[in-house]
């Protein structure tokens, strides 16, 4: 086999570097030969087992996600919602569970009873008992007894806290497969701006899941600004936040565009929100939002003093309408002919932005009634672009001057036979 150049360097400087690694491992105390753990790719002939997801795309063993959120949006309710997915077996949020898990819930914010207060309104909610969630579901609320994964010593160095060892003891006692540490600022006592240590914490995590062969989760809040969803930046703090997390997604609520657009109501705007892809990077992203639904659910748990009890919000899976739906081949051609026709004037419809009388959506509104403005105006405008309908100079003799109007190219109906 020929020798490179490579080959005559490490042939002259063997010796040096023997001496070298010597010296190092008597400065080390150690007897064991420097080993970087290589192999050899030619020879590695072995089955690769495939990644371990637990829900959809999601959560997965040995990795770490996150999901950002603006505070009050349902970013806990959502990951509540989640958990007893994987705790049950059951599919609660439309997303597939892989296998079922015993979860452990650490909230870092609320209390005791305020945990089991919003615990028990997703159960209630989706119909799920006690005895259903015995022994997979374990909830913390150690406030700040149990310390931090990491905190700053007293010379101002990150070290590792209390409360990685006891996570580890209560993951391997407790046999647990998924932990939401919730919220992840409460997780740690350093500079949230220093990419360093956020990136010491975010590897303490990763290297748990991969110990532990867990999934971690550790949902994050947003910086102030305007929503974005599917933007990973707007996590608070740190860029190594975003980049240690393998699997995050971003929640933000429906805009005032989308609820005009889905024929949803300006006061339940609010309860409407959207899950994206921010940055999922071992996943292909999803092709649409996935979208969910806040409700209030009444625990009944009045007594004399406060004889209403407590409402608290949970989460629903929610599917917004879907502007096609509903219309088949001889709903579709009936709309077209209707705009073929034209107006008894002999006007012809428009799809233009500022056509009134003439708009051709309304037209689509008038035989699909439950379709929004909006969603109508989507249609024409779909069929426009598709060449469907066609826009085409006549003269009117109402505004007495040439003015562009609809036609219908009858050789692209839907359901014609070529």
């Amino acid at each position: 086999m020929a020798r490179d150049a490579n080959d005559i360097l490490r042939e002259g400087g063997e010796a040096d570097l023997r001496e070298k690694i010597d010296r190092t491992r008597q400065a080390n105390g150690s007897g064991r030969e420097p080993d970087l753990g290589e192999w050899d790719a030619g020879g590695d002939t072995d089955t690769i087992p495939p990644r371990q997801w637990l829900l959809g795309n999601v959560f997965c063993r040995r990795f770490v996600s996150s999901l950002l959120a603006d505070g009050g949006t349902g970013k806990t309710a959502l990951r509540l919602a989640q958990a007893l997915a994987l705790a049950t077996g059951r599919n609660l949020t439309g997303e597939f569970v892989f296998q079922r898990c015993r979860v452990l819930l650490v909230s870092l914010e609320d209390d005791r009873d305020e945990l089991r207060r919003r615990v028990k309104a997703a159960m209630l909610h989706h119909g799920i008992s006690e005895a259903e969630v015995k022994d997979w579901l374990f909830l913390a609320a150690p406030g700040g007894r149990a310390g931090k994964l990491m905190a700053l010593d007293a010379k101002g160095q990150p070290r590792v806290g209390g409360l990685a060892e006891t996570l580890k003891w209560t993951i391997q006692r407790r046999k647990i497969d998924f932990v939401c540490l919730d919220p992840f600022v409460k997780t740690h006592g350093l500079t949230e701006n220093d990419n360093n240590q956020m990136d010491q914490v975010i590897e303490l995590l990763a290297n748990l899941a991969v110990e532990m062969n867990i999934a971690i989760d550790v949902p994050h809040h947003t910086a102030k600004g305007g929503a974005n969803p599917g933007n990973a930046d707007r996590g608070r703090g740190a860029s190594a936040i975003k980049d240690g997390a393998r699997l995050v997604y971003t929640l933000t609520t429906m805009s005032v565009d989308e609820a005009e657009r889905f024929g949803v109501p300006p006061a339940d705007r609010r309860l409407h929100i959207r899950v994206d892809s921010g940055k999922v990077n071992i996943t292909p992203p999803a092709a649409a939002a996935k979208w969910f639904k806040l409700v209030s659910v009444a625990l009944r748990n009045g007594n004399d003093l406060y004889p209403d009890g407590d409402n608290v919000q949970t989460i629903e899976q929610w599917i917004p309408p879907e502007t096609w739906g509903g219309l088949t081949d001889d709903l579709v051609n009936r709309i077209l002919t209707d705009i073929d026709s034209g107006m008894p004037d002999g006007e012809r419809y428009s799809d233009a932005g500022a056509a009134t009388t003439r708009a051709a959506w309304k037209v689509v509104q008038k035989h699909a009634a439950k379709k929004t403005e909006k969603q109508c105006r989507e249609i024409v405008a779909a069929w426009v672009k598709t060449g469907l309908l066609l826009k085409e100079t006549y003269h009117s003799h109402v505004a007495r001057k040439d003015r562009e109007g609809l036609h219908v190219d009858d050789m692209k109906r839907p359901g014609r036979i070529a």
